[in-house]
């Protein structure tokens, strides 16, 4: 084994679509760990990576895990952590799926962002060979009144390069009879938004960086005040990681490791989703014949139909209470089944009596303003703080990650939107 070169191994995983793909392929290759790999060719291996910048990506949900892959392949030598594993139960980027879109509304950068997310998405998918992302379509129902947010969406949708279509009411009814279009004025589909498959997705953005040589530990950093001085990282195993530069991509937990620089800024938040099961034999509420849906009016309220006989996504964007995302009960809320009940009975009357198939607890971590945190920490110019997805993080994952690497390996200064002295003006 130990003559086999690690340039020949990375092609052939290149060819079957990863890693795991292979493993699944040929059994006996699931012997070869991307340790052996990175040993393979030892002393051409060595060589290089003492000439690399070691950088330590702390989180391995949507922001930390692609950040870690695209500063693997700017050059650099990437160690990933994670407490739980990428995708877990506890994390932002658990569960099973995110919308992907581009309307945003007026005087943002992330409709850009999702545009060049969605083109890397799609990028990867192919390389991997494995589906993530699926163009249902994204329909916005405009409720009569305030259209301020979704008219001057449009604008940023074109300047992206984002197809999308106005319909009206009566074009909505033709395409979607199944939506009781009551109080909705008029709508906005983005013909190739839709959904990720969002804990595949993160296991899969690992499975990438591993077959690429990236190094990957599952261990906590241990909890203290990182605010102080410091010169490496102290780990939940014992051991301590020292790096060159590190990436704090913990999700919600940033604020508890760096309790004076982010602190309160950032606001776990419990998010309850909901699925319902349509009649037997009604196809109607399946992505094969509805796309993903917003409903902008008092409560934001969206859903996602099907994914693979799932049930009828439905959850409310609507901020929850304060939430701990190590120790909470991850048990939805009586009211909030009684609101999501109450509204699919009248948008879509032919769900009132269906049954609850599963449901689940996740979190948002919220900034203030909603707007990501992306930059250096004031006492630390080796160390990136990342964070502050705030419900809409997810699908900006590969652009994020190629910013990050963009920014660290080039010493740029990230937008002032990002930046942390915003919170103190």
């Amino acid at each position: 084994m130990a003559s086999i070169s690690r340039r020949w191994l990375l092609k052939i995983f290149a060819a079957v679509g990863g890693a795991s793909t292979l493993a699944g392929r040929f059994p006996f290759l699931k012997l070869i760990s991307a340790n052996m790999l990175k040993r393979a060719d030892n002393r051409g291996a060595t060589t290089r990576v003492n000439a690399k910048t070691h950088i330590a990506v702390i989180g391995a949900g949507a922001f930390g895990g692609w950040t870690a892959l695209y500063l693997l392949r700017r050059g650099a030598r990437v160690t990933l952590l994670d407490a739980w594993g990428p995708g877990n139960s506890r994390a932002s980027s658990g569960g099973e799926t995110r919308v992907i879109r581009g309307t945003y509304g007026p005087n943002q950068p992330y409709t850009k962002v999702a545009a060049r997310a969605a083109q890397l998405w799609k990028e990867n998918q192919k390389r991997w060979n494995l589906k993530l992302m699926h163009q249902t379509g994204v329909l916005w129902m405009v409720a009569a009144g305030d259209d301020h947010f979704e008219r001057e969406s449009l604008p940023l949708l074109r300047d992206a390069g984002i197809p999308y279509q106005e319909l009206s009411v009566q074009e909505m009814a033709a395409r979607w009879p199944q939506i009781n279009l009551e109080a909705v004025h008029w709508g906005i589909y983005e013909p190739e938004g839709g959904f990720l498959m969002a804990r595949v997705a993160c296991q899969a953005v690992l499975d990438g960086f591993l077959a690429e040589g990236g190094e990957y530990r599952q261990v906590a950093v241990v909890p203290r005040d990182l605010d102080g001085k410091w010169d490496s990282v102290s780990l939940s195993d014992g051991s301590k990681l020292d790096a060159d530069q590190y990436v704090f991509a913990c999700g919600p937990w940033l604020g508890k490791l760096f309790p004076e620089t982010v602190g309160n800024r950032l606001r776990p938040t419990k998010q309850d989703v909901f699925f319902f099961g349509a009649p037997a034999g009604d196809d109607r509420f399946t992505e094969s014949k509805l796309p993903v849906w917003a409903d902008h009016r008092d409560r934001f309220l969206y859903g996602i139909p099907g994914n693979q006989g799932r049930g009828f996504k439905v959850a409310d964007d609507t901020r929850g209470p304060e939430f701990d995302p190590t120790s909470g009960e991850r048990t939805v809320s009586a009211d909030g089944l009684r609101v999501i009940r109450d509204y699919i009975a009248f948008r879509f009357p032919a769900l009132k009596d269906a049954p609850l198939l599963e449901s689940r607890v996740c979190q948002y971590e919220n900034t203030p303003d909603n707007n990501f945190i992306i930059d250096r920490h004031p006492r630390h110019e080796n160390v990136w703080l990342l964070g502050g997805g705030s419900g809409h993080g997810f699908k900006h994952g590969p652009a994020l990650g190629e910013m990050m690497a963009g920014l660290m390996m080039e010493h740029k200064n990230p937008e002032p939107l990002f930046k942390l002295e915003r919170f103190r003006k």
